[in-house]
């Protein structure tokens, strides 16, 4: 059960001895919003680089190496309508060291971190505010660069349309990061302390009560409770909306995006995972196999999906000339899934694979704990570990091709490139 240390504010402590580490994550947690994205993923770079009482980057890497090589990190994503801000940490545990109080040591460098930034007289200090705000425009120019992420950010774009908080990158834009100044972060920061919701997860070998006491240590106030419908849900739309680009490059982009209106914990949850995997999710997926392998259209081709926000993307490099006949294939894939063209094998590859993949989670402490703070949001979809692989192992061929049925091309982006000779 998790430990309320104020109102909105809660730990959650989960004990483990498979690990000889311990892992910390403070998860700030607000409705997603177009005016916010970017003011966190600078904010999330202020504090990541120093703090008021660890004014410059040797001081913090000297404390974190003091802490015995602890590993310390500050991002911002995105899931369905929520923006997330992390702080995490990763140090030895005090149980494999003679008479340390690491434990200890981390949740005071934490609070220094989120409750003491390198702020004086209300505005974050000027040289490493105009650092990370220039690199944080160097990154935004970096992502325009890498033509692969580019376009897979320009179909959201334009899949997610109607809505201005979803079409926008998770780190923000470079228009916003404009009008951001070192007093409007430091009060971002001081809104965010005490409107967010705040969730704090510690995994490992540790005591619940001693590590509830130094929590509870920290300042926070209290703030109004309740979290935002983590699914966002967009209607489907009878019109394909439909983009292209032209830039001198070798290898042109086009980009798929579907409406699949299955979400995460649905019943059909599972027949879209193996759908996908058969579709284009693994190297023996239909898109692999087929557009790039056997037809060799494409460079790379391969799908994704989203069950927080009811999404499917399919991802591919081809030459310019080959746009119509890829776009032909690619239909042509998912009408043979539709009619159950698909082989055991690729029905009991796919199952194989996602079974790994799940069975690999439980072992990594960052999934563990992405699990943990899923199954405490929406607590009705939690599956024990044996059940999940039960329901997924139990999708039939007829299950797939239902889910196939389902699946409803939205948007096409096209970024075409210099056309080689036929």
């Amino acid at each position: 059960m998790p430990i309320a240390l104020a109102q909105g504010v809660n730990l959650h402590v989960v004990p483990t001895e498979k690990y000889k580490t311990v892992r910390i994550l403070v998860r700030f947690n607000t409705r997603l919003n177009k005016e916010i994205i970017t003011k966190r993923t600078l904010l999330s770079s202020l504090l990541e680089t120093n703090s008021l009482n660890y004014p410059d980057q040797v001081k913090l890497s000297g404390k974190l190496a003091e802490l015995y090589g602890a590993s310390f990190g500050i991002n911002v994503n995105k899931k369905g309508n929520l923006h997330w801000l992390n702080v995490s940490m990763n140090f030895v545990n005090d149980r494999y060291l003679e008479n340390t109080h690491v434990l200890e040591d981390a949740v005071d460098f934490i609070k220094e971190i989120i409750f003491y930034p390198n702020i004086i007289e209300g505005k974050f200090e000027a040289e490493t505010f105009q650092r990370e705000k220039e690199n944080l425009l160097a990154y935004y120019e970096s992502v325009s660069e890498d033509k692969q992420v580019y376009s897979s950010l320009a179909l959201q774009n334009l899949y997610f349309s109607q809505s201005a908080d979803q079409r926008i990158p998770s780190f923000g834009t470079r228009s916003d990061l404009e009008n951001e100044t070192a007093e409007s972060l430091a009060a971002y920061h001081e809104q965010m302390l005490k409107e967010d919701q705040v969730d704090i997860f510690v995994l490992g070998d540790v005591d619940e009560t001693t590590v509830a006491t130094l929590f509870k240590a920290l300042p926070f106030e209290d703030r109004s409770a309740g979290k935002a419908d983590v699914f966002y849900t967009q209607p489907s739309r009878n019109v394909i909306e439909e983009r292209s680009e032209q830039e001198k490059l070798a290898q042109s982009k086009l980009n798929l995006g579907y409406h699949t209106d299955i979400f995460y914990g649905d019943e059909n949850y599972f027949a879209l995972q193996i759908f996908n995997g058969v579709f284009g999710g693994f190297p023996h997926s239909k898109l692999f196999m087929n557009v790039r392998e056997k037809e060799n259209l494409a460079y790379y081709a391969s799908s994704s999906i989203d069950t927080f926000r009811g999404f499917l993307s399919v991802q591919t490099g081809i030459d310019g000339k080959n746009r119509n006949q890829v776009l032909h294939l690619i239909a042509q894939e998912l009408e043979n899934i539709r009619q159950g063209n698909v082989t055991e094998l690729e029905i009991k590859q796919t199952k194989a694979m996602l079974k790994n993949q799940y069975l690999l989670s439980l072992d990594n402490a960052g999934a563990v704990l992405e699990t943990e703070y899923l199954d405490d949001l929406i607590p009705h979809l939690r599956l024990e570990d044996d059940e999940w692989i039960r329901r997924m192992e139990a999708v039939t061929l007829a299950d797939v091709q239902r889910v196939a049925k389902r699946i409803q091309l939205q948007a096409i982006f096209f970024l075409e490139g210099e056309k080689t000779d036929a």
